[in-house]
């Protein structure tokens, strides 16, 4: 008897030849079968599968969907039908109902990784980061070696904010793919956010390393240089990354920052024009042009900014970054109602985001009052302590004045001013809230960490301020350990220290507080109380500098604290506005001006929106 070919089916061989074209990336010659077989045999899903991966591939959204409907229509009971479904979805923009196909393969085959990772990255996208999370967790157990999984892994648990995790993610991916340029890339994103700067430049110089033309990688190189005050390093950074990709946005605004820090305002707004000409929708570079120009009407921009506000479509975070930009625009323009409904909107947003939480940093406080004498008992022998670099720590609430009194005295010609520096956090919050082991050589490790890297931003300076104004956290650790450093600390009304925080948007993730004007109101009382513990436990080493009064009799205030910081007298230090060196904090164009009185009452034109809430401090 022969052999009779069924009409419904192709032949195994055709079917053969086309798998094996398909494998072989021989892509053109493969859809050239796959369409022959399907109109010869359309009721056979296989080719129906494999033209819509080629399809897929292609970039051919609309032709791959169909094909791969038509393969699912089929044989609705093969998973890997709805998966590739799925991502063709997916790639139209269809997310939830690329969702659904994922989970309906997924029904038909728990086990199948490829669709756990798929749904992950679709999850990710639908801003469902925490179902996103499992996804991915899953997709590794199953395929635990996959270098990818990992990686997107990473940036979903770096979206929610679960940094130390996400390193670990990323650590993985570079573990198995070493050459994988883009997980390098994130991990010293990751680093950068977790406060280890020096890491991030390795993480981001191996990237460079392996793909020398990532733009992204020297704009983030550059925020890293940023943050460690070596300002010139970083606009070189900015600068390569614009020349490798010329409309990039972000590096725009970025390097208008930079100027901004270096005085050059100028620079910064045509910088910041740019950025938004690039990306007419880029709300954070909105908010930084606003905050620099004075707005005597309803211009051009802020009416961009305005339909960015209206539009359905713009993301939260967006969102957030229109409303303070919104709110000084309404501010300069004295409609302080207005003004207060966009900074009220923003800050919701922005503590929404940040997930922030009141009772952990009660937590936090209380802890390093009750490590303090187990540091206090790990003193160091001062007479074996080499000193060849004194710190200056100029530190109080955010928004105290902090900038301004290290332009004071860092215009002194003895005086090197760091600005505000993450490594007392980096090196010693672990010490100060008691989470590793105490002791006198902790405590000598944290000092001697601090000073190597204060060293690179010294210029060869035997004194150099560092105004990190959350430092008062660590007073009693900073004390322990430089017994030759000076500590100033800068207080302001407090009516206008809460309100300058509140309507300020931190860059920062560790001032959480200040999105909500009752949250910031109760950690100004830690922080008063924080205070009050230091004074009692360290007699006469802590500087109090009032503010309000710095400004009104300058010369007398200014006369006492350059004698108490042992210092010649030097008439510089009289001009604070002609210190030229880069002021990388929300201060950096204030403090280019001459010290004026006054901006402690600006509070009081939001007074009658406030409900009493600052009544409380007059």
């Amino acid at each position: 008897m022969k052999n009779r070919t069924n009409p419904l089916f192709p032949a195994k061989q055709d079917l053969e030849r086309l798998l094996s074209l398909y494998q072989g990336k021989q892509h053109r010659a493969a859809e050239k079968l796959a369409v022959s077989l399907t109109e010869k045999f359309p009721l056979h899903d296989f080719a129906w599968k494999v033209l819509g991966g080629i399809f897929q591939q292609a970039g051919k959204t609309a032709k791959s969907l169909i094909a791969n409907k038509k393969a699912v229509k089929l044989s609705p009971g093969d998973a890997a039908n709805h998966n590739n479904l799925g991502n063709a979805l997916r790639a139209s923009g269809g997310l939830n109902e690329a969702k659904t196909s994922y989970e309906k393969a997924l029904a038909l085959s728990p086990g199948y990784f490829e669709a756990h990772y798929n749904l992950g990255n679709t999850l990710r996208n639908l801003g469902k980061l925490n179902e996103a999370e499992a996804s991915f967790r899953k997709a590794i157990t199953l395929m635990p070696h996959l270098a990818e999984a990992h990686n997107n892994l990473g940036i979903t648990l770096m979206e929610l904010g679960k940094f130390s995790d996400a390193e670990e993610a990323f650590r993985r991916a570079v573990g198995l793919k070493p050459e994988h340029a883009e997980a390098h890339n994130n991990l010293g994103i990751t680093q950068q956010e977790l406060g280890r700067l020096d890491q991030a430049l390795s993480s981001y110089r191996k990237t460079i390393a392996l793909k020398p033309d990532f733009a992204e990688a020297h704009n983030n190189l550059g925020n890293t240089f940023k943050k460690m005050r070596r300002l010139e390093e970083a606009k070189a950074s900015y600068e390569q990354s614009i020349k490798l990709r010329p409309g990039f946005a972000e590096a725009f605004s970025n390097l208008g920052v930079t100027q901004q820090e270096l005085g050059k305002f100028k620079e910064a707004k045509t910088l910041y024009k740019k950025a938004i000409l690039a990306k007419p929708n880029f709300a954070e570079a909105h908010r930084q042009f606003a905050l620099l120009k004075k707005y005597d009407s309803k211009d051009d921009q802020f009416l961009k900014m305005s339909n960015i506000y209206f539009d359905s479509n713009t993301s939260e975070e967006h969102r957030c970054h229109i409303n303070f930009a919104l709110a000084k625009a309404h501010e300069d323009l004295n409609d302080f109602e207005q003004a207060f409904l966009h900074y009220n909107e923003g800050n919701l947003l922005r503590k929404k985001l940040l997930n922030y939480n009141a009772n952990h940093e009660a937590k936090l406080f209380k802890q390093i009052k009750a490590n303090y004498p187990r540091i206090k008992q790990s003193t160091p022998n001062t007479d074996r302590l080499p000193i060849d670099l004194i710190p200056i720590f100029i530190l109080g609430m955010p928004r105290s004045g902090t900038t301004l009194v290290e332009q004071i005295i860092s215009a002194h010609s003895e005086v090197e001013g760091a600005g505000e520096l993450p490594f007392a956090a980096e090196f010693g919050e672990s010490i100060a809230y008691g989470s590793t082991e105490q002791g006198i050589e902790s405590v000598l490790n944290f000092r001697n960490k601090y000073l190597k890297s204060l060293r690179y931003l010294s210029d060869g300076k035997l004194i150099v301020t560092d105004k990190m104004p959350q430092n008062f956290r660590f007073i009693g650790l900073l004390a322990t350990a430089f017994p030759e450093a000076k500590i100033i600390h800068v207080k302001r009304s407090p009516a206008a220290v809460c309100w300058a925080n509140y309507k300020q948007y931190f860059i920062s993730r560790e001032l959480g507080y200040s999105y909500s004007l009752l949250d910031t109101i109760e950690y100004y009382k830690l922080y008063e109380t924080l205070m009050a513990f230091w004074d009692n436990s360290l007699r006469n080493r802590i500087f109090h500098l009032d503010y309000e009064l710095m400004v009104k009799n300058q010369e007398t205030e200014t006369r006492q604290l350059i004698s108490h910081l042992g210092l010649d007298w030097d008439e510089k230090c009289l001009a604070p506005q002609n210190n030229k060196r880069g002021v990388t904090t929300a201060s950096s164009s204030q403090v280019r001006k001459k010290v004026y009185q006054g901006s402690s009452e600006n509070w009081k034109n939001y007074e009658p929106f406030l409900n009493g809430l600052l009544d409380q401090f007059s």
